[in-house]
């Protein structure tokens, strides 16, 4: 189910300035663009790991970030699940603490359906450095929806793998997409993964929106 999403912001990083004025509705929506163009920039301060300097950043009903309003919610109260590039996982917990790291005694998704979703219960009691790629991936995947994400954020989740792992993870993506039916703001640069997950895509050059919409074939170059 699609759901409106408003990026409408600037956030000053050194000589860097993001801007932002997208307001779309969509289920999974994609940032493309170069390196250095401020996509994980924009995935930080959706998280609140970077607080912009003026703007709104509206996910549905929920508020995170409105200057104007004094809204700026900790990023531990935003119920974003956030996966970064380099997962992040911890090798002194086996995958079921990696799973549940965080996971407070409050609402969350059950860890029956997550790992019954990623297929990972033969696994749970493994130690990380036993898992392979893919595997990894989707550990860190289970761990950011435990929170019952508003929002899932996905910096290029597929980037480190290879085409075969590529091709067996993408459909747990479709899965959480569908079954799960969370948002998603994702970053990649694989045109037919683009095609597979979203229903919009905004093209980000030097910190601006350059091109936005729900037509996939923005991502070709105009």
């Amino acid at each position: 189910m699609a759901v409106p999403i408003i990026l409408d912001f600037t956030l000053q990083q050194g000589d860097f300035t993001l801007q932002l004025q997208e307001r779309i509705e969509a289920q999974v929506v994609v940032l493309f663009g170069p390196s250095g163009a401020g996509k994980t920039s924009v995935l930080e301060a959706v998280a609140g790991l970077r607080k912009p300097q003026c703007g709104v950043i509206k996910i549905g009903d929920t508020t995170l970030f409105d200057s104007n309003r004094e809204v700026d919610l900790p990023s531990s109260g935003r119920h974003v699940g956030y996966v970064p590039q380099d997962l992040v996982l911890f090798p002194h917990l086996n995958v079921k603490g990696n799973i549940l790291y965080g996971v407070g005694s409050g609402s969350g998704q059950e860890i029956d359906q997550v790992v019954g979703l990623l297929e990972l219960g033969d696994v749970l009691d493994r130690d990380i450095e036993a898992l392979s790629g893919g595997e990894r991936q989707r550990v860190a995947l289970a761990r950011a929806l435990m929170v019952s994400p508003a929002v899932l954020l996905l910096d290029e989740p597929l980037t480190a793998l290879d085409a075969d792992l590529r091709s067996r993870i993408l459909p747990y993506l479709e899965r959480i997409r569908d079954e799960l039916a969370t948002p998603m703001v994702y970053v990649s640069h694989d045109p037919s993964e683009i095609r597979a997950l979203a229903d919009a895509v905004i093209v980000l050059a030097a910190g601006r929106a350059v091109r936005s919409g729900p037509d996939l074939d923005l991502i070709t170059p105009a």
